[in-house]
């Protein structure tokens, strides 16, 4: 038996004019799993968020949310979503409290010991009246109105924006929480440790296009690791740099430090020829993975943070 589908899209396409936001999206969200949505900022990433809500209707193409279409069933998706935008836009005079109260009442009530619970875990203070506080602050009231109603599918864009480190911690453990439960988290990021801690499966866009669709541990299984090595006597580092598996050797006289993927075996072989004196093994750096995603090759110079082909989130050029 398939398994259910939270967002399903077919062909989505939202174009500005002769310049693409997103292109062709074929993209499937399981029911009950967190995906990590990445791409550098202006990858299609927003755009392709307010398709979902209806925000925006796509150039061309389908979407479904939850079994639904999400421009003509909208109206009754909003009561089984939980959303927080990138930038949150919030009524001045009102207090925090004010605020969560009157996303509530839209929603027709939710359980306030729950609110207050979300409160206490991101150290919210309710009292402030909303011009009163900080970036950090703010997005803790988006992700409390998210959060409150326990929907079935949570859309996160950039949640973790002014978020200390601590209550960044606290956000991802809310995430897993919902994903325990067997609930959708749909997480936009162009940040990939806030997606590595806590999403089962990651798609990264650029340009618009969906280049990749990958577990993170599939993702980790391939990316680079490296080695510094520290020989009894110097070494060429060209030694190194033919072997298939390095994608890097340099260093100078005794010390040595190569990137590699796949098997470490022949690097080892060829180190010990040279009398190792101490080695010392790295993580996998999935970074180095990501800026190869990222990258554009038909950009001379192009240092990876790519773009979407000229057109910015909300559509200009």
């Amino acid at each position: 038996m398939p398994e259910p589908v939270a967002i399903r899209t077919r062909g989505l396409t939202k174009t500005y004019g002769d310049l693409f936001a997103v292109a062709d999206l074929d993209l499937d969200v399981m029911v009950g799993e967190v995906f990590g949505f990445l791409g550098p900022n202006g990858a299609g990433k927003t755009t392709t968020i307010r398709a979902l809500l209806n925000y925006l209707r796509p150039t061309a193409g389908s979407a479904e949310v939850l079994g639904l279409d999400a421009a003509a069933d909208s109206v009754e998706l909003r009561h089984r979503i939980g959303y927080t935008p990138s930038e949150y836009e919030m009524y001045d005079n009102l207090t925090g409290a004010e605020m969560i109260r009157y996303y509530a009442n839209l929603r027709g009530g939710v359980d306030e010991s729950f609110v207050m619970e979300l409160a206490g875990r991101l150290k919210a203070d309710l009292g402030k009246r909303m011009r009163e506080y900080s970036t950090g602050n703010k997005q803790k009231i988006g992700l409390i109105q998210a959060f409150m109603s326990r929907p079935e599918l949570l859309i996160l864009d950039e949640p973790s924006t002014g978020l200390d480190p601590l209550m960044q911690h606290e956000l991802q453990s809310m995430i897993r929480e919902v994903a325990d439960e067997g609930r959708t988290v749909f997480l936009s990021s162009h940040t990939l440790s806030e997606v590595e801690r806590v999403a089962d499966r990651v798609g990264i866009l650029r340009h618009g296009r969906l280049v990749e669709v990958e577990t993170v541990a599939s993702l980790r299984s391939k990316a680079i690791r490296r080695i510094d090595f520290e020989f009894s006597e110097p070494v060429d580092a060209a030694v190194f740099a033919s072997l298939p598996a390095v994608r890097s050797a340099e260093g100078t006289a005794r010390l040595v430090s190569v990137s590699y993927d796949g098997d470490v075996a022949e690097v080892l072989r060829a180190a010990l020829e040279h009398g190792v004196v101490n080695l010392n093994s790295r993580e996998a750096d999935l970074e180095e993975i990501f800026l190869a995603y990222y990258r554009d090759p038909s950009a001379p110079g192009d240092g990876g943070s790519g773009g979407d082909g000229g057109v910015t989130e909300d559509g200009s050029a």
